[in-house]
């Protein structure tokens, strides 16, 4: 870990803007699950107790997809409204005028500023906007040691559109600008990256939870103890191109389950049913089990499939299903999960490992019925000593709610950014910080 962190850096008295990633799931306006905002307490403790005065950041959510639907919802309609008596017309555009803030109040970061409150015995303040005139008064009234939370990021069109003028009223508020929201570093916002990059911030530096994943995870691909297993599974091969690519060069044994595994089935010429398969992947999945073969690599796919004749609409629906050997799909059934064979297979490749990589669920994890093969895979490795890497997004998910969480080495907090990284990418989050 090339990266400088907190600890580089003399923060005393010094205005520290902390990029963190509060999007933590709500319902009905109460925080459903506390995971990234305990996350993120370490940074944000160690800045509290050495006299940083402290402004935190983060999205929540995608609230532009509601300005969008309200637009669109009064085009859609507006003919109708102008054909209207003017008092019923200006009640109507009223009505849609509610229903988005309405709407879009769902995506405030009050709430998470109510249990930092908590958390930070009282020390934690929320501004209203996220630079405006309420954003610049609480951040020049902080004293050393205390927090100011600012209104959801992504309630500017500046955030995601990287505007300079946003860019530069951000970097007003700090001295030091620090990153410690690994799951949006794979991407180049204004306060994920661009306020570096523009040169409006001297001193870039990373919070406890980035030196974690960068340590951990680089680790374990350039210095793994081997035997090294990577899993990958999930929907698609077209998600995973370079990640396959790039695994295969480093781990001993790569598992493929999950549906991208029906299209290497359909390379090597195995009937696959009405399975989900990338046809112009096929010729890209050929190629990866030569690569494998000539890295002497061991390469693992289903032997076995649990199938059924359609997805389950809605996806936790009762189904009917039967398990049939991986080379011989029915035509008219779908492979939704691996079946317990496999299960066997990839149980023993696992107990062999002594570094383990996994991203993507095994089948269709949120189907009770079609859960089986993740939660085997999940357990395996919560019953090894091997070292064992979550890597975010639906691997994650499966594994916390399946109660393993504890037991794993490292789970990550970013979906697309592990991806990213173990495709060997820069992540603008991290290459703009300064190096040690």
């Amino acid at each position: 870990m090339n990266k400088k962190t907190i600890r580089d850096v003399d923060v005393k008295g010094k205005k520290c803007l902390v990029r963190v990633d509060f999007n933590v799931p709500m319902k009905d306006g109460v925080i459903t699950d506390e995971n990234r905002i305990n996350g993120a307490l370490p940074t944000i403790k160690y800045l509290m107790d050495n006299g940083a005065k402290v402004v935190l950041c983060s999205h929540m959510g995608k609230p532009h997809n509601v300005f969008n639907e309200v637009i669109s919802l009064n085009k859609k309609e507006k003919k109708a409204v102008e054909a209207l008596p003017e008092n019923e017309r200006e009640a109507k555009k009223a009505e849609f005028l509610e229903k988005a803030k309405k709407d879009v109040k769902k995506f405030t970061l009050k709430p998470v500023a109510d249990r930092l409150n908590e958390l930070l015995d009282g020390k934690v303040t929320f501004a209203t906007d996220t630079v405006g005139q309420d954003a610049q008064a609480k951040v020049n009234a902080l004293k050393d040691g205390e927090v100011v939370l600012l209104e959801n990021l992504r309630f500017d069109k500046g955030e995601e559109g990287k505007d300079l003028e946003f860019c530069k009223k951000l970097a007003s508020f700090c001295e030091v600008y620090v990153n410690d929201a690994f799951g949006t570093a794979h991407r180049s916002h204004a306060s994920t990256a661009a306020i570096v990059e523009y040169g409006l911030v001297d001193t870039a530096v990373c919070g406890f939870l980035i030196e974690k994943e960068l340590t951990v995870m680089a680790d374990s691909l350039e210095n793994p103890v081997r035997p090294f297993v990577a899993i990958l599974g999930g929907a698609k091969v077209a998600d995973k191109l370079n990640v396959i690519a790039n695994l295969l060069e480093k781990c001993d044994s790569l598992i493929i389950g999950g549906g991208m595994a029906y299209t290497f089935l359909k390379a090597q010429g195995y009937e696959v049913g009405a399975s989900l398969v990338d046809m112009d992947k096929i010729e890209y999945c050929n190629d990866m089990i030569k690569k494998a073969k000539d890295l002497g690599k061991k390469l693992y796919l289903p032997i076995d499939t649990v199938v059924t004749s359609a997805f389950p609409d809605p996806i936790d629906a009762e189904i009917e299903v039967e398990v049939v050997d991986s080379s011989n799909i029915p035509a008219d059934k779908m492979g939704l999960d691996i079946g317990s064979k496999t299960v066997e297979l990839f149980k023993n490749v696992i107990k062999e490992g002594k570094t383990i990589i996994w991203n993507g669920p095994m089948g269709v994890f949120e189907n009770p019925i079609l859960a089986k093969g993740t939660i085997a895979v999940a357990k395996s490795l919560a019953e090894t000593d091997a070292t064992t890497i979550i890597g975010g997004g639906d691997s994650a998910a499966a594994v916390n709610t399946l109660g393993f969480g504890d037991k794993m080495s490292h789970i990550s907090t970013g979906g697309g950014a592990s991806l990213e990284f173990l495709e060997g990418k820069d992540l603008p989050g991290v290459s703009c910080l300064l190096d040690k």
